[in-house]
C-alpha cells in the first residue's frame, strides 16, 4: 500500500520528501561521528550510502512503512537533519519514530518540533494506537525530547548494539493515542 511522503510547515520548519539534491548534506550528516555517537550503526564512509539512504526513503513511501523526511529551517531553507515515521503497521495499527539533527541545531527545540509535526500527522492521518521509539540509555538530549512528546520510557534493551566493538543499551519509549490526544487538548487550552 503506498504512503505519499507529507510535506510538513510548523513555526520554524519544513519537513518534506528527501530528493537526490539533499545527497550531499545527507552524506555530510552521515559521517560525522559525533551526530552519530549513540547510533546503531558505524558514521558512514562511502557517499553510496547516502544515496543508498534516499532511494530507501522512495521505497518506504512505495512499501506502505513510512515515511522519512528532510528537516529544513524555514528562515534559510539549511537542511538539518531528517526524522522517520517507521515500521508502519496497519493491523496492530502501531509505527516506529526517529530523527536524526546535526549539530549545529542540538538545542533548540527542532527534533521536538519536527518529531511533534511528525506525530500530529501520523495520528491524523493513520488509524494510529501506539507509536515507539528507541534510544541509547547514553542519549539524554534524546531522552528530554521524547519525554516533552509525551512518550513513557517502558523499558531497557540491554546491550542490544554493538558499534564498532562497544556494546550499549536502549531505552524503548512508548506513546498512545490516548495520551496523545490528551496532552493535544491540554495544550490547545494552556494547560501544561
Amino acid at each position: 500500500m503506498l504512503l505519499p511522503t507529507p510535506t510538513l510547515h510548523t513555526a520554524r520548519l519544513l519537513l518534506r520528501p528527501f530528493t537526490e539534491a539533499d545527497t550531499d548534506a545527507i552524506f555530510a550528516l552521515g559521517s560525522n561521528p559525533r551526530v552519530l555517537r549513540y547510533w546503531d550503526a558505524p558514521p558512514w564512509h562511502e557517499y553510496a550510502q547516502a544515496e543508498r539512504f534516499i532511494a530507501r526513503c522512495r521505497q518506504m513511501a512505495q512499501e506502505g512503512s513510512g515515511a522519512r523526511l528532510a528537516i529544513e529551517r524555514s528562515a534559510d531553507g539549511m537542511f538539518i537533519g531528517w526524522c522517520t515515521f517507521m515500521n508502519w503497521d496497519p493491523t496492530y495499527r502501531s509505527a516506529m519514530l526517529g530523527y536524526c539533527l546535526d549539530e549545529p541545531a542540538w538545542g533548540q527545540g527542532f527534533a521536538t518540533e519536527a518529531a511533534g509535526a511528525l506525530l500530529q500527522w501520523a495520528f491524523n492521518t493513520l488509524d494510529l494506537n501506539r507509536v515507539q521509539s528507541e534510544a541509547d540509555t547514553r542519549n539524554a538530549a534524546s531522552d528530554r525530547v521524547l519525554h516533552k512528546l509525551g512518550f513513557l520510557r517502558e523499558g531497557t534493551l540491554r546491550e542490544n548494539c554493538i558499534v564498532n566493538g562497544e556494546v550499549s543499551d536502549s531505552w524503548v519509549y512508548g506513546l498512545l493515542r490516548r495520551e496523545w490526544e490528551q496532552r493535544q487538548s491540554h495544550h490547545s487550552i494552556g494547560v501544561d
